[in-house]
């Protein structure tokens, strides 16, 4: 992480990864799209709405990867004293925050015809909207202050303390009595789902990963802008306060003479 450190070398890199990562998500979704509306077979017993998983699965698996990674860089920041480690945080939290809210609703449109409720008090879906709330949580704490520096220990904190709701989520439809089915994509024994549902799924996980980098790149290079600025505008007023304390300083001396 060190050597990204450097604004310079981190925009040199981003300028190269951007069109990349955004041709690539592009290509995910035509294609993620095509299979999922137009090949695969609509399910026996919940029929065309079942397409929804193309969405809502992704958009689940990417915001708990987005607040593991919000969880790791809290914790460079907080071990190492890193710097990107909080820059990475910010960037993670609003991205992570809107899967999250995809994941919850396309869930609830999901959830309507299948259960035939928009929500329940379920442990998968509890700890889902938990994890909606902790990106909200760090984002609120982090700007909370006039001084940004002030609130990067107290969110980091709270990101650290909240990765112990990640195990919960993976295991809740385990460990607890919950409408919500058992993994059906991440098994010992390999997914068990058919190949014709599988693939597009795939494709449009490769979408959102794809995505996902792309925002966190521009985010990371807004973020690395605004610490820029910072420091230029504290270097103008350390500047300016120095020129009005010799200014004074003159001043005195002057009258002190006339005097």
């Amino acid at each position: 992480m060190h050597r990204f450190a450097n604004p310079g070398r981190f925009m040199r890199v981003a300028d190269r990864l951007q069109p990349w990562l955004l041709a690539g998500a592009l290509g995910f979704l035509l294609v993620g799209l095509y299979k999922a509306l137009l090949d695969s077979p609509p399910d026996y017993q919940q029929h065309d709405t079942v397409r929804i998983l193309y969405i809502h699965v992704p958009a689940a698996l990417l915001s708990q990867g987005a607040y593991i990674a919000m969880a790791l860089g809290s914790a460079t920041f907080l071990i190492w004293k890193h710097p990107l480690g909080d820059l990475l945080a910010r960037s993670a939290a609003p991205i992570g925050a809107a899967l999250a809210l995809i994941c919850l609703v396309t869930g609830a449109v999901w959830g309507k015809p299948t259960w035939g409720t928009y929500w329940v008090w379920d442990a998968r879906l509890t700890s889902m909207l938990i994890l909606f709330f902790l990106f909200v949580g760090y984002m609120a704490l982090a700007n909370a202050f006039d001084d940004p520096a002030r609130g990067d220990k107290p969110a980091a904190i709270l990101a650290v303390v909240g990765i112990v709701n990640i195990p919960i989520i993976k295991f809740s439809v385990y460990f607890f009595n919950t409408l919500h089915q058992q993994s059906t994509l991440m098994r010992r024994d390999g997914p068990s789902m058919p190949a014709e549902m599988l693939t597009p799924l795939l494709l449009m996980f490769g979408f959102f990963t794809c995505l996902f980098l792309w925002l966190m790149v521009v985010r990371l290079r807004g973020e690395f802008a605004k610490v820029r600025l910072r420091a230029i505008r504290s270097g103008v007023a350390r500047r300016a306060d120095r020129r009005a304390r010799r200014n004074g300083g003159d001043a005195a001396a002057t009258e002190g003479a006339r005097g």
